[in-house]
């Protein structure tokens, strides 16, 4: 079992909000929450100025909306949020191969194996400088958890939010976790949480004391054993650096339930055409296509079809889902649908025979050079669809430059111009068909400098306390492990720097 401090957590701050506030100067230090606007919609995170409200991620947006009606509310900008995603997975990679991440905006870390951490003292070093040159690439925050176990560097994350280290000491765990929720433990959700709770044990101290026994004959011998183990503060989970993609879906839940059968259909092709687009970006293909019905009683649906081998052809998937649809009732409304390809594979079908398709056509050229290639039939091309603007969203105007969306609707768009380097900008309104007007791309959120790579300037157009501090230590951290070890200690239960 690891003894030493060197599983490290990290934690972005309120990712989403926060990437929204560093990139509009007027929403900085105000309410902003980020999810789906519509009826149905939920909070995907907010900001924390909009928490001191009651909102909080997964809570209904009409209910936020009730708790912080003048916040910002925004739709999620999944492209921004996957480059500033890249750039911190690109830190944590400089600090070791073994990085394993979560999600966007959190992952795990053994400093250990990437010889950058080998004690508490190189350790905090390690975090501190980490959390700074977070700050200084991307313009936002993260918290680091640092212990000796996954379980133990996620709860010091907790600890240190909003903007801060915390380091869990070897010899302190027990008493730290001891009067802490049975639910802070991995694998105890709500109903294992209130199994626990109806037998008598709300703490992990009281799983500790209730006995290995006791808990293998309420949960069963590998929940209980497991259990048992994490309230010891036993965690043997390693670092894992990269998982399998077992699946890639897409799904959507509409504001109102879609009854008419042809639409539900034309919803269908065009998810699995977003599903494909998906699937081809992340150089994969599939054999098993799902197909996933909820309906307006909240029943959920799912259907599955597997391929002779695996496709990412968009007529392939579009035709399977339709077949898998035929077998859904819609009588009465839906409320969300979803196409996947599981059964993933990192080729096709045709790329077994595409050689020698490629050689028997070279082939057939060489015989009959004077035969003109058939011609293609033309595609009729399909109506222009209507302009939407998301709240939120970029855009660029021919005269007053780059913005985002603040709203929209009757005819009207409302723009505010500003970048991530501005002070606060104007706001102008404007027809939704204004030629002038274009979506565009989301602007880095730190300008690079010119020795920097990366696309080119775009103009001036363009909490918790902590336990206790860090003290005066050096910024920077060794590139890797010296020779012989220098021994740092420490009393207390966890250590912390804002």
């Amino acid at each position: 079992m690891r003894t030493t401090p060197t599983i490290l957590h990290l934690d972005m701050d309120a990712f989403f909000a926060s990437a929204e506030q560093a990139a509009k100067p007027s929403l900085r230090g105000k309410a902003v929450v980020v999810g789906g606007l519509g009826p149905r919609g939920v909070v995907a995170t907010c900001s924390y100025e909009a928490r001191i409200f009651g909102v909080h991620s997964a809570m209904p947006m009409a209910q936020a909306r009730r708790l912080a009606p003048n916040a910002a509310y925004l739709v999620p900008r999944f492209g921004l949020y996957r480059e500033v995603s890249e750039q911190v997975m690109g830190l944590l990679g400089a600090l070791s191969p073994l990085v394993e991440p979560l999600s966007l905006d959190e992952a795990f870390v053994d400093l250990e194996a990437g010889g950058t951490a080998w004690d508490e003292q190189s350790a905090r070093l390690t975090g501190a400088k980490l959390r700074a040159d977070i700050r200084a690439v991307t313009g936002l925050t993260g918290s680091v958890g640092l212990a000796a176990s996954k379980m133990l560097a996620k709860i010091a994350s907790e600890q240190a939010k909003p903007d801060g280290l915390v380091l869990i000491e070897p010899g302190t765990e027990r008493a730290l976790l001891g009067p802490m929720s049975v639910r802070t433990l991995p694998g105890v959700g709500p109903a294992t949480g209130d199994h626990l709770r109806r037998a008598g044990i709300s703490t992990v101290e009281e799983i500790a004391e209730a006995g290995e026994d006791e808990l293998v004959r309420l949960l069963g011998k590998a929940h209980g054993h497991a259990l048992y183990a994490m309230a010891l503060a036993h965690d043997e989970r390693p670092v894992v650096a990269e998982r399998e993609t077992k699946s890639v879906s897409v799904e959507d839940t509409y504001d109102v339930d879609i009854h008419d059968r042809t639409r539900v259909g034309l919803e269908v092709q065009r998810l699995a055409d977003r599903c494909v687009q998906r699937l081809r970006g992340a150089g994969l293909s599939g054999r098993t296509i799902v197909l996933k019905v909820r309906r307006y009683d909240f029943s959920t649906l799912t259907r599955s079809e597997t391929l002779r081998g695996p496709t990412d052809d968009t007529a392939v998937v579009r035709e399977a889902a339709a077949r898998l649809l035929e077998a859904v009732d819609t009588t009465g409304g839906v409320r969300l649908l979803g196409v996947g390809v599981s059964g993933l594979a990192d080729y096709t079908q045709e790329d077994l025979f595409a050689q020698a398709q490629a050689a028997a056509g070279e082939l057939a050229a060489q015989e009959h050079p004077e035969e003109e290639p058939a011609q293609e039939p033309a595609v009729e091309q399909a109506p222009v669809a209507e302009r939407r603007w998301p709240a939120g969203h970029d855009v660029r105007h021919a005269e007053h430059g780059h913005g985002w969306v603040q709203g929209s609707g009757l005819g009207r768009v409302t723009v505010r111009f500003e970048t991530p380097y501005s002070e606060p900008g104007r706001v102008r309104t404007f027809r939704t068909d204004d030629p002038d007007l274009e979506p565009a791309d989301p602007l880095p959120l730190v300008l690079r400098r010119p020795e920097e790579p990366g696309p080119p300037d775009p103009g001036p157009e363009v909490p918790e306390p902590a336990d206790a501090e860090i003290g005066s230590q050096a910024s920077s951290v060794p590139a890797r492990r010296p020779k012989s070890r220098s021994g740092g200690s420490g009393s207390g239960n966890a250590t912390s720097s804002p």
